[in-house]
């Protein structure tokens, strides 16, 4: 496992990094046990930055990756954690919720501090709630040692172009826009780096889209989107290969950025993942997956707020 400088936070994070995500049965019903060793796996193959959020099963992710870290030194391995989002609709970025939210997530986790806490989907909230009093708490939050560095996150890459000139975080997290499908990611990426915040990028495999199983119903992507991507799933399939490897591959192959999440409960999955990251890329599979991308590449959907989701490549809707 190779290892990146997550901007200017100091931390040094793996190209491959677990969100914990499935652990709060999210995906599938789980069994603790399965998740715990699978967090072990995670770590043992090389993997030393977890992410997670008290949203994530409704608190049961953070529950069982705090079984899970609770005889691991706390120094192998980097943790961050979110507050803000609580469910589905509910949302909650006032200081007294934020600060009440570390100390239940702290106490979780095993652990007295984090390594980034992330304020959590910021793209269905009012801006002015964000700027005036999440982030300042955020702050107050580091220089009383609870937390090490700052973070956002959300879908919109117009939220980060809104908000990073406005804001001093030290990082943030954009899921499904760096992956097979959409690479819009490499937009923003100059005012990413000009800043020297740290850049995590989440879901390579777009929450599901890039597999021959089909998408999940609830996924807010077109339908247009939704079969061109099981095109490019089945393709792999048909030519004896798994667009999951080729997914995580590509995402972790760009040095510009640091590290990508994944998610799953399997502990033969999450190391399957991590060796991934070591084998060569097969070139001319990636060239005919991107040829069958092509017509919707880019191609994103609606997350919060309507002054975040202004760009033309948004074709689906998303309400929650």
């Amino acid at each position: 496992m190779k290892y990146r400088e997550l901007g200017k936070t100091g931390l040094d994070v793996s190209l491959l990094s677990f969100g914990a995500s499935s652990l709060g049965s999210v995906f599938r019903n789980t069994e603790d046990r399965e998740a715990i060793k699978t967090v072990h796996a995670a770590l043992d193959s090389g993997i030393n930055y977890i992410d997670v959020s008290p949203y994530y099963g409704l608190t049961k992710a953070e529950t069982v990756l705090g079984k899970a870290l609770q005889e691991v030194p706390r120094d192998k391995f980097l943790l961050s954690t979110k507050a803000g989002r609580y469910g589905a609709d509910e949302f909650n970025f006032s200081a007294k919720r934020i600060v009440a939210s570390l100390e239940e997530s702290l106490a979780r986790l095993n652990t007295d501090y984090v390594d980034i806490l992330f304020l959590h989907d910021i793209e269905f909230v009012p801006a002015d709630i964000i700027l005036e009093e999440a982030i300042p708490t955020l702050k107050q939050l580091k220089e009383q040692g609870k937390i090490r560095n700052t973070g956002i996150c959300g879908l919109p890459l117009e939220l980060f172009e809104y908000m990073l000139p406005k804001v001093e975080v030290d990082a943030i997290i954009s899921y499904c826009h760096y992956s097979l499908n959409d690479t819009s990611l490499i937009e923003i990426l100059p005012l990413i780096e000009s800043l020297e915040v740290g850049l995590v990028n989440a879901s390579p495999l777009s929450m599901g889209l890039l597999s021959t199983r089909g998408t999940p119903e609830w996924h807010p992507a077109s339908q247009t989107l939704k079969d061109r991507c099981k095109e490019a799933a089945d393709f792999c399939a048909a030519n004896g290969a798994d667009i999951a490897k080729l997914a995580v591959q590509f995402s972790v192959s760009n040095e510009r950025i640091p590290t990508t999440l994944v998610s799953t409960a399997n502990p033969v999955n999450i190391v399957k993942n991590a060796s991934w990251v070591d084998e060569p890329i097969d070139a001319e599979l990636l060239k005919a997956v991107q040829n069958i991308l092509a017509p919707i590449h880019n191609e994103t959907w609606v997350s919060g707020r309507e002054e975040y989701n202004t760009s033309s490549r948004i074709e689906g809707t998303m309400n929650s």
